[in-house]
């Protein structure tokens, strides 16, 4: 609001403005009169009044200002620095897939599986039964020339095959027994592991010929009944003779032996034997059951017993490990 104004003049030649501290001539001023003059004069003391009345009001309501101004500082406070860690990524070690090593037994041998299938022959001759002969063989269950034809030797073979693997002991190639012959990797063994030895398994009723540790041969066999006997004796029939069908369980020699077909013993014929223990022997014999059947002896077929002696793997002196 204006404090006073000149605009009631009729050119408005000055203005005043509240607590205005410049005036603004508007338009130039004509040349005064003398009766302007002196109402200029008479103005005067009042337009200074109202100028320090106004510096007054104005140095009341706002304080004098520094030339320098004085800012307050703001404080930024800066987050502190992140340091951002390195991340190490550590692989995962390689995994190196090694082969499994399986150590075997020092008395295995790992021959593979039939390379040529063998058929369910039952008990036939033919090229079929020349297949199977040739795989027994391989395994070493002795069985014979691989002539082809099914007989005696071959019989006892595939028994000793199956009386090995838990089979039902037949003699006959059935469908399970094929199967076992085609997958079976390793040749028969008994226990022994070191020397050269016969091992007589009576649980299994198996022969096991050992050179060296290895096995090379495993044969049928029939041990003592374990029943009691009695009987005329086969040389003098005014003889009784009785006792305990038993297979003595030890470490025994071969002591004496007889290299020249059949001889009638007390208890009847054998053939070609190889005593180890008094009177009992390992022998040849026609019948050799899947069972103890014996006085006590150890029974090989006929064949197997010529393959022995012709062989030369029981010479005197070879030891004899009977066992349960």
């Amino acid at each position: 609001m204006a404090w006073w104004s000149g605009s009631s003049c009729r050119h408005s030649e000055w203005s005043l403005h509240y607590c205005g501290v410049s005036l603004a001539r508007a338009t130039e001023p004509p040349a005064m009169t003398h009766r302007h003059t002196t109402a200029l004069l008479l103005l005067t003391p009042l337009v200074i009044s109202a100028l320090a009345s106004c510096t007054r009001t104005v140095s009341s309501e706002a304080p004098a200002s520094t030339a320098a101004s004085t800012e307050v500082a703001t404080t930024t406070t800066l987050a502190p620095a992140t340091t951002l860690e390195a991340t190490t990524t550590t692989q995962a070690p390689t995994t190196t897939e090694g082969s499994t090593t399986t150590t075997l037994a020092p008395n295995v041998q790992i021959v593979g599986g039939a390379f040529i299938p063998v058929m369910a022959v039952g008990k036939r001759s033919g090229p079929d039964t020349q297949v199977l002969q040739d795989r027994l063989n391989t395994l070493g269950f002795w069985a014979g020339n691989n002539d082809g034809r099914y007989g005696f030797a071959t019989t006892q073979a595939v028994m000793a095959f199956q009386k090995y693997l838990l089979l039902p002991a037949t003699g006959k190639v059935d469908q399970a027994t094929a199967d076992q012959l085609n997958v079976f990797t390793e040749r028969g063994h008994g226990r022994s592991d070191n020397g050269t030895l016969v091992e007589v398994d009576k649980q299994r009723q198996l022969l096991f010929i050992v050179v060296d540790g290895q096995t090379v041969w495993t044969l049928n066999t029939s041990t003592g009944s374990e029943k009691p006997y009695e009987g005329p004796n086969a040389n003098d029939p005014t003889k009784i003779e009785t006792g305990d069908a038993v297979t003595p369980a030890g470490l025994w020699k071969v002591s004496r032996e007889r290299p020249d077909g059949w001889w009638e013993g007390d208890l009847g014929k054998i053939y070609r034997p190889k005593y180890f223990h008094g009177g009992i022997a390992i022998h040849g014999m026609t019948s050799v059951p899947n069972y103890p059947a014996s006085h006590g002896c150890v029974r090989v077929s006929v064949p197997a017993m010529d393959f022995i002696w012709d062989s030369g793997l029981l010479p005197i002196g070879t030891p004899v490990w009977v066992h349960v």
